[in-house]
């Protein structure tokens, strides 16, 4: 079969190499999949240049997530086992851990539909209690874990305001359905959440970036608000001063949804099955920018490394269009 294989740590244009690969053999309780489609996360750059919190042994398969066929011809979602990452033509994974893909979308928007709004559902319902008429504000809203937090957000009945990185983006922001979008390359995002919230600030802050996009969160962050903590695309951490959390009165909230599948997969199964309602239901739907072949599929992680991507980049290894 053909798969990448990252051999050295460094950017994912340098060092992710197409090759004939044997096929993984499944382990007990694993099983083998086709990949119909594997969507590409920021955590796949991560794993390409060895700052990821999991380091699997060189060579490795970046690739987090896919909607993959079981032999029996069942259409799945699943988090292949690394090494042996999903931007290959065949996986294996866990067999308790996989989940039927919904019949409302397409192979593509199945693949991505697992971590991003997973992590989304998670971080806004069971972290940040988000409730009908609180305001979230959404750091990155035109990527693929931004789009998924906006349209959550909003089957959630909350106003969500997008802020964004340039005018393409800030149009892709408002066709997802934000209520305000900030271009924090051209406006002033503590003023603008501040004007639009008449003073109050953001009840929940959903944040995938880290560093600036932090400090201006709390800058604008409502009494008694929610910081939640995803993920720090931007490269760098912060170091939140607990004495301004103090006297502002608000929380400053980890989501690490990884660790929901081994400490309550039940919780990752009934979220699915809630998030296949909204899928059915049309009120969620990824927002697929592109559909690569895969031998595009390292140029395509290089992008979203750099943040130049919008929406979420699948790789079909197949060369089909769904």
């Amino acid at each position: 079969m053909q798969a990448w294989r990252v051999h050295r740590n460094g950017e994912p244009s340098e060092v992710m190499e197409l090759e004939e690969a044997d096929r993984p053999t499944p382990g007990d309780g694993q099983v083998l999949l086709k990949v119909r489609a594997a969507n590409i996360n920021f955590p796949d750059a991560l794993l390409c240049r060895g700052q990821y919190q999991v380091r699997p042994p060189l060579p490795f398969t970046p690739g987090v997530e896919i909607c993959g066929e079981t032999e029996d011809g069942r259409r799945v979602l699943a988090t292949p086992a690394l090494p042996d990452g999903g931007f290959a033509e065949y996986v294996v994974a866990d067999e308790a851990a996989l989940l039927p893909a919904p019949d409302a979308l397409d192979d593509a928007e199945a693949a991505a539909l697992h971590i991003g709004y997973q992590t989304g559902w998670f971080g806004l319902h069971r972290r940040a209690r988000l409730q009908a008429g609180e305001t979230l504000l959404v750091h990155a809203a035109a990527g693929g874990v931004g789009s998924a937090a906006v349209q959550l957000g909003k089957a959630a009945g909350a106003t969500v305001i997008g802020v964004v990185g340039g005018p393409e983006k800030a149009a892709i922001a408002r066709e997802l359905g934000c209520d305000l979008v900030i271009d924090r390359r051209s406006e002033d995002i503590v003023a603008a959440v501040k004007e639009a919230t008449g003073g109050r600030g953001a009840d929940v802050v959903y944040d995938p970036v880290g560093g600036d996009a932090y400090a201006k969160s709390v800058k604008c962050i409502a009494f008694e608000g929610r910081v939640i903590v995803v993920g720090f695309a931007s490269g760098t951490i912060p170091t939140p001063g607990l004495n301004h959390a103090l006297v502002k009165n608000y929380s400053v909230v980890g989501l690490h949804w990884g660790l929901y599948n081994t400490k309550d997969p039940a919780a990752v199964r009934a979220c699915h099955d809630e998030l296949t309602k909204l899928a059915a239901q049309g009120v969620i739907k990824p927002l697929i920018s592109e559909r690569v072949p895969m031998v595009d599929a390292a140029r395509a992680v290089q992008r979203v490394a750099d943040g130049s991507s919008t929406g979420r980049i699948v790789v079909l290894p197949s060369g089909g269009t769904r």
